[in-house]
Order: structure tokens, then sequence, then C-alpha cells
């Protein structure tokens, strides 16, 4: 989770996580290279009087300049093109995830077990015992890591939005519809979230926790629910 201060992004909990900082690394070495050449020449050109009377027309010059950029757009829009196509795929999920939003808590259901679901509020500062203000929950989303997951997102009265950084989530509730959003977690841990969708007075006491951890463990809690 992100601390104060703190200027990068979270930790990766998702392989498209990790893809999307390894784009921002790529895109960001090449708006360095073409910051610094700019930079570069704009101070030649102002500290430099350079005259050639005789230079009217480049076209080879011309023609260099018009194909760099292009190509450099080449190399930012492909790998964005084959994520976006990514971040959409569902690929055989083993268990799906419902989620709804209220005005203002999160409702989970386990669709694929009898009987699993609950409602998941934020805890007020008074029953808070080491835990982190206005980001945790009564009732913590576990789901297993190295499993792929469905998420079916709705809401129950205004638009909210489910949004998971460290997982690279980020989907809309509306009412009336049901959104689809896939989930493999890669690592056990604590991954925290909010509504990012102002949905009224209380929007942002909507956080929402997910707890990863083993197949084992998970099966213990549905066997304790």
């Amino acid at each position: 989770m992100s601390n104060w201060s703190y200027i990068n992004m979270q930790d990766a909990m998702s392989p498209l996580m990790e893809q999307l900082m390894f784009f921002h690394d790529h895109t960001l070495i090449i708006l360095i290279i073409i910051t610094s050449i700019v930079t570069y020449m704009m101070t030649t050109i102002i500290l430099n009087n350079i005259v050639n009377r005789l230079l009217l027309e480049g076209q080879l010059i011309e023609f260099f300049w018009t194909l760099l950029p292009a190509l450099t757009l080449i190399f930012i829009a492909f790998p964005s093109l084959r994520l976006l196509y990514l971040m959409d795929e569902v690929n055989k999920p083993l268990m799906t995830l419902k989620i709804i939003g209220h005005q203002w808590y999160w409702s989970y259901e386990y669709s694929d077990f009898m009987n699993v679901e609950f409602d998941s509020y934020m805890k007020s500062y008074n029953e808070m015992s080491n835990e982190f203000r206005l980001l945790d929950v009564d009732n913590r989303t576990i789901l297993p890591f190295s499993t792929q997951v469905r998420l079916l997102i709705s809401s129950f009265d205004v638009i909210h939005s489910w949004a998971m950084p460290s997982m690279n989530i980020k989907v809309d509730a509306v009412p009336g519809r049901l959104n689809q959003a896939s989930m493999f977690i890669i690592r056990p841990g604590m991954s925290f979230g909010q509504c990012s969708e102002i949905c009224g007075a209380n929007h942002s006491f909507m956080p929402i926790v997910i707890e990863s951890v083993s197949i084992k463990c998970f099966i213990n809690w549905l066997m304790n629910f």
C-alpha cells in the first residue's frame, strides 16, 4: 500500500500489474531520451548563432525527422495494445466472486459455494487495534493466490467503482449492469483499495481489503465460515 510522500506505484500483486509497471518504465525511458535531445538542441540553437545561407531544403533530414517519431510511437503503441487486450481477457476462472456496491459498504458473494456471503464495512476508530485508519474493514475478502478469479461487479443503488491499485483493477459498479474483470494474485499478503467513484456523502468511507492466502487456508476459512 502507499505511504505518506510515496510517489511511486504500489508493489504489484498480479502479473498484469507487473507488466504495466514494465511498460511505464519503458515509456519513461523513451520520454527521457526525447526530452534530453530536444533540450540539447534548443540550448544549442539559443547559445550559438549558426547561419547557412546555402541551406534552403534538406529532404533527407526531413525524411528522418518524420520517420523517427513514427517509429517511436510504434514502440509505445504495440506494448500498450498488447496490455489492453490482456486486461480484458478472462482465462478459465476457477472461482467467481460477486461484488455489489451499496451506500456505503460492499457486499461479497462466493458464487461457487453455498451461503458464503457477507457485508464489508469500514472499521470505526474505536474498533481498531494497530490497523490502518479509513482503510481496514470488519470482514476482509479472503482469496487464494495462484488462482484465476472472475469478478462480477454491480451496484444496488448508485454508481460505485471497485478499485484495487496493486492488482490493476478498477471496475465501475453500475445499477442494473454486471461488469466482469479477472484477477490473478501471485503471492500472499494484504491489498487495500477504495471506492473510486463519487457516490454520495460517505464515498470516502468504502475501503476494500483483500487478504490473499494459500489454497489450504482458503478451504479452512470456507469450512469455518
